[in-house]
């Protein structure tokens, strides 16, 4: 099932997102995706999590189809963008699925607006720790924005592309090559670097992340969370996935064996499975006054 980009303006600016919502009684997921990434890397679960429940994929402002503004690009600036687009959608509240950046980006949701979130769910999640690859803290230095041009060219993204098109015709499958090459070639575009950068250095710097939610895990002790790691990943260790679990009271945790970075597409099927007997196993989180408390008053 291939779920069609949809547009809706919010505040002015274009924003694209996937929706499948057949049926208004079910949970809804929010799916984020991570850094340089876009709706699109949730093709692999998208279909199976749509037989439970409604699901919602937007591409953040900067990335995909989405408009790229000059402006915030920050982590409380996406979690504002994700209320505005739930409210013209009229959807909520959500079970929210954070992948990458997008795990920094659902904390930051619950945080700032926890009447909108059932359930948080952090896939291989920033924002836990300073550890985090050499290359993105590489990308943070100053001039990083002029040679990015001749480390992402134009023509090897087409390159590239073909290539790509012709193996997957032939039945050979990558996905976490597959991934980690979208995001690559999403770079090659002068817009979506610039907005990549804001980005990037909105939560990393060249000695790690910047942002850093362990001194406020505690108060998702009132929120059912699910920690999804991948152990061979080599973007985010897993040791961050530990320290989260131990620091959230009551949080449950699944580690994706001989999965790297991108489990919803390495290993969609487990995936799928670890979504629904959470949302099905849990109560949402939604209205709990003390968590709101907790955060109003921290």
């Amino acid at each position: 099932m291939e779920v069609p980009l949809q547009h809706v303006g919010v505040h002015s600016h274009d924003v694209t997102y996937r929706l499948v919502d057949d049926n208004p009684g079910r949970p809804t997921l929010l799916l984020i995706h991570g850094l340089a990434g876009s709706s699109h890397t949730w093709r692999h679960v998208i279909p199976g999590l749509a037989e439970d429940f409604n699901v919602l994929a937007p591409d953040l402002l900067g990335h995909g189809e989405s408009a790229k503004p000059t402006g915030d690009y920050s982590l409380g600036a996406f979690a504002s963008g994700l209320r505005d687009l739930l409210g013209v959608l009229d959807l909520g509240p959500v079970t929210v699925i954070g992948a990458s950046l997008g795990g920094g980006i659902a904390m930051q949701l619950a945080y700032q607006h926890p009447e909108l979130v059932d359930r948080m769910i952090l896939v291989g999640s920033g924002g836990l720790g300073r550890e985090v690859s050499w290359m993105l803290r590489m990308l943070t230095l100053p001039g990083a924005e002029l040679v990015m041009p001749f480390l992402f060219p134009s023509f090897v993204r087409d390159q590239g592309n073909t290539l790509g098109n012709i193996l997957q015709s032939r039945g050979l499958k990558a996905p976490k090559l597959t991934e980690m090459w979208r995001a690559y070639a999403s770079l090659s575009g002068a817009e979506n670097r610039r907005a990549f950068l804001r980005t990037l250095r909105s939560v990393i710097e060249p000695g790690g992340q910047v942002v850093n939610a362990t001194d406020r895990l505690y108060l998702a002790a009132a929120m059912p969370t699910l920690i999804l790691w991948g152990d061979s990943d080599r973007i985010i260790p897993i040791e961050h996935a530990y320290e989260a679990h131990a620091a959230i009271p009551g949080s449950q945790m699944e580690i994706f064996e001989g999965v790297g970075h991108f489990p919803h597409a390495e290993d969609p099927d487990h995936f799928v499975e670890a979504i629904r007997d959470f949302v099905n196993s849990t109560e949402p989180a939604a209205g709990m006054g003390p968590f709101r408390h907790l955060l109003r008053h921290d």
